[in-house]
């Protein structure tokens, strides 16, 4: 069942009542967003609007394609998102590099998306659900400053239905469309990341700790590896996690979002935390049309704290190990 699992592209999980099995159910708003629901309860919903350059506002809201969560029994938006929040730029669930060189020596920012660069939505490739599973696959065109296209994402998510919480495998092959692309970054802004609630930076960040392989963080200690501080204690134990835990309050309740780090990801991949709910990881590689990138993460979200043990076993079920 593992096997099979890490063959999909991405997985999400919610829990379900065993002795009356629900159906998922994909509800698209055209043009701006589609939803997937597991009997009437919101799941997971993919914010695919085209770039929309008719003022900064619009344009801002609209310049890549991410995805919302929701809490484990529906009720709550865990990673909601507006234009006037903190660091607008990070959103949901989100895949990007600000520092992309591709066609010799032009660079683009497909994370804060400047100079035009940004994330369009071409079209649904597969779409699907069931009662013990729901798939979507996208295809995304990474375009540069010029509007151009240098890069074709797949982008696939699949979702079982299991009990104990939300948990989300996502997976992305990235094609350049003509030469080499080079992929780079920071930990702030480059690679796979989760961003919390706005109510988190606005309200409960110091409620916010990190779980890690080596224990609980205490609130307000945060772990980044630095560019200018490679050797510095922090980030020698911010490179190569096989897994890290996000513990937050949203709406009066505390949920616990464990991220994991695929080992046939390139390495070394470097971590980042932050108070309000963002973190993630980014890794520096060259991609060729004759080798895409693929990667895959895993994202498990309950309500509740979890533990050191709780978090290993998840890790090893996404690895095999």
């Amino acid at each position: 069942m593992l096997a099979a699992r890490l063959l999909l592209a991405s997985t999400l999980v919610l829990g379900a009542d065993a002795s009356a099995p629900q159906k998922f159910s994909w509800h698209d708003t055209p043009g701006k967003s589609v939803e997937l629901r597991i009997g009437d309860r919101p799941v997971l919903r993919t914010m695919y609007e085209p770039l929309d350059a008719s003022s900064p506002q619009r344009q801002t809201a609209t310049f890549k394609v991410f995805h919302h969560v929701f809490s484990p029994d529906g009720k709550t938006l865990l990673t909601d998102w507006d234009p006037k929040q903190l660091f607008p730029h990070h959103r949901g669930l989100f895949y990007g590099f600000n520092r992309v060189t591709h066609d010799g020596s032009k660079q683009a920012d497909v994370w804060h998306c400047t100079k035009g660069a940004h994330q369009l939505f071409r079209k649904f490739e597969v779409q699907e659900a069931g009662s013990d599973m729901a798939r979507e696959k996208m295809e995304i065109a990474w375009n540069g400053n010029d509007g151009q296209t240098f890069a074709t994402e797949h982008r696939e998510i699949t979702v079982y239905n299991e009990p104990g919480g939300t948990l989300i495998d996502f997976v992305s092959t990235l094609v350049p469309t003509r030469d080499k692309i080079k992929l780079d970054g920071d930990p702030q802004h480059a690679g796979f990341h989760f961003r919390a609630a706005k109510e988190v930076a606005v309200s409960t960040k110091g409620q916010t700790y990190y779980l890690r392989p080596d224990g609980q963080g205490k609130p307000g200690e945060f772990r980044n590896w630095e560019p200018g501080k490679p050797n510095s204690e922090a980030a020698r134990q911010s490179i190569n996690l096989p897994w890290k835990g996000l513990s937050i309050v949203v709406a009066g309740k505390r949920y616990t979002v464990l991220r994991m780090d695929h080992p046939g990801n390139p390495k070394p991949s470097r971590h980042s935390e932050r108070d309000y709910g963002r973190f993630g990881d980014y890794f520096v590689t060259e991609v060729t049309p004759e080798n895409p990138l693929t990667v895959r993460y895993r994202i498990w979200v309950q309500e509740g704290e979890m533990t050191v043990e709780a978090a290993e076993a998840k890790a090893k079920e996404f690895t095999g190990s």
